[in-house]
């Protein structure tokens, strides 16, 4: 090649380069970075509740931030559950059903810090909305282990797991075909050891999670856990209309020609599978939801003897909130999310109301996954469509509605300003309050809306969001909202107090185009005795 056509291409190179590299450019959001970094003493994070069944594996890793080494203790463990005191980690198999407090005491060289855990042993799990991460909304049918341990070891070395984020959960695109001891599906060859990841996550006190649906075949076109053959062999996949990864080849068989309820259950066989590997999470998805099948995994699930989270997807309707209630811990309430504002504003505020009924610990209507961070459904990522405010808004929204928290991008691509929006304790503390009351609209129009959340300690979660393109005033008065006596609030993203007001008082602040304003008012209903005039 001459020097000639050497510098024509390297000119075009360089051309098309530019264009790709500034795509990939982080959004710069470092001065909207609201939560303030976490103490250097230890502080015991996360749910203050947690739920497992008598002799069933238990896990529970104990979230705290503060610099490490942190050494720590727990008094008052149920029978049969102990605490390994390097890693934070409570296992075991709690022997007998009941109420257990817990005191968990964290120290390292600059201080302690003391917390209550109520252990509930009995038939509910799941008492506060999981948390975790999910691989679809990044990685899509893409996904394998390589990448699911990346985002893994991300929770880990960016601190998630500090603030109680335990779930990594496998979507779509992990199935083979049917075999082992029990006749399951297995793993393709982008998971060559499901045991062994297991394994790992729950050495570092995470959970796994994996996906499937009572149809054929799945979404992306794998195999389901239903099947038109009583061998557990699917017509597609014997006559080779698959790719190598054993799914679907679109360019001969459309997809959603194997969205259909085979003859037979393989439920039982799965459900042994994934308790055999240490599965802690199935979503189980296809649409409509209905019941048989809803509670033929149901009870194979109950079968292997394992806990295992049990979500439904997708688009649940209300009619169908009883049995839910009764079969499964979570469930979802629309269709899939993408990163735009209008997919938040349609799921988030469009719908989820209805739910409120439903919402209680064990039972989460579920509002999808969190967009924010980089996304792509694979195998291409980019940064969230959101604004910072919307991403704000996203956040808070979920929290308020005690919808279930799974990120959906790129973990090992995180930056400072999505870690600070899912690293804020005082937000996550809302979400994982121990009552799971959903929050619900106290007021709002087309413009507006105010969400509120009763808590477990008599306080308030008080959202305030600007659905409209302009900066508006929004506020509240006390006393509108049942309480008494003058209020003192507190800004949850930025962890600290900003004023009283009296119960009369209107109390009012301007908040930015689609942005949020997310407020503790307390003492909230304190339960004292009145005298006098109150009205």
């Amino acid at each position: 090649m001459n020097l000639l056509k050497k510098l024509s291409l390297a000119v075009c190179l360089a051309f098309f380069a530019v264009p790709s590299l500034a795509q990939e450019t982080v959004p710069d959001y470092s001065n909207r970075i609201l939560t303030p970094p976490a103490p250097t003493t230890p502080r015991i994070n996360g749910p203050k509740i947690y739920g497992a069944r008598p002799k069933s594996d238990f896990l529970f890793k104990i979230p705290c931030t503060g610099q490490k080494p942190i050494h720590f203790e727990a008094s008052g463990l149920p029978k049969g559950l102990t605490l390994d005191p390097v890693s934070g980690i409570i296992s075991g198999r709690a022997r007998k059903a009941g109420s257990y407090l817990v005191k968990l005491r964290a120290t390292n060289s600059l201080g302690s810090y003391e917390r209550e855990l109520r252990i509930e042993i009995g038939d509910k799990i799941a008492l506060t909305p999981p948390m975790g991460w999910n691989s679809w909304n990044c990685w899509g049918n893409s996904v394998s282990q390589e990448k699911v341990m990346s985002s893994a070891r991300a929770m880990l070395e960016k601190g998630l797991a500090d603030y109680g984020w335990a779930y990594i959960n496998i979507d779509d695109g992990w199935q083979g075909v049917r075999g082992g001891k029990f006749g399951g599906i297995q793993p393709n060859k982008k998971f060559p050891d499901m045991k062994g990841l297991a394994q790992w996550l729950h050495a570092r006190g995470l959970k796994l999670g994996i996906y499937s649906g009572p149809w054929s075949g799945t979404y992306a076109g794998h195999i389901g856990s239903s099947c038109p053959n009583a061998d557990g062999t699917y017509p597609w996949v014997e006559a080779g209309i698959v790719d190598s990864v054993y799914k679907v080849d679109r360019s001969r068989m459309k997809r959603d020609s194997v969205w259909f309820f085979g003859e037979y259950s393989f439920a039982r066989q799965d459900a042994q599978q994934w308790a055999d590997w240490g599965v802690d999470y199935l979503k189980y998805d296809w649409n409509n939801n209905d019941p048989w099948w809803l509670k033929d995994m149901r009870q194979a699930l109950l079968a292997t003897g394992r806990d295992i989270v049990y979500s439904i997807s997708n688009s649940s309707k209300v009619v169908l909130g009883p049995v839910l209630r009764e079969n499964a811990e979570c469930w979802r309430t629309t269709g899939d999310i993408r990163d735009t504002w209008e997919s938040i504003v349609k799921i988030g505020f469009g719908g989820q109301d209805r739910w409120a009924g439903f919402k209680a610990p064990g039972n989460w209507p579920d509002a999808d996954m969190l967009v924010v961070g980089k996304v792509g459904w694979g195998p291409k990522t980019h940064w969230t469509k959101l604004t910072a405010d919307e991403q704000f808004t996203h956040i808070t929204l979920w929290s308020i509605l005690s919808s279930p928290l799974l990120i959906g991008c790129d973990m090992a691509e995180l930056d400072d300003f999505t870690i600070s929006l899912l690293c804020n304790s005082e937000v996550i503390d809302v979400n994982q309050d121990p009552l799971g009351i959903q929050g619900v609209k106290q007021y709002g129009d087309q413009t507006y809306a105010t969400y509120v959340k009763p808590l477990e300690d008599g306080t308030l979660a008080v959202a305030m969001f600007n659905l409209s393109d302009q900066p508006k005033k929004i506020g509240f008065i006390p006393h509108a909202m049942g309480l008494i006596g003058e209020q003192h609030l507190r800004d949850l993203w930025r962890c600290q107090d900003i004023g009283t007001v009296a119960v009369k008082e209107r109390w009012e602040t301007e908040v930015a185009p689609h942005g949020v304003v997310f407020l503790k008012v307390s003492p909230g209903l304190t339960g004292e005795k009145l005298k006098g005039f109150y009205r």
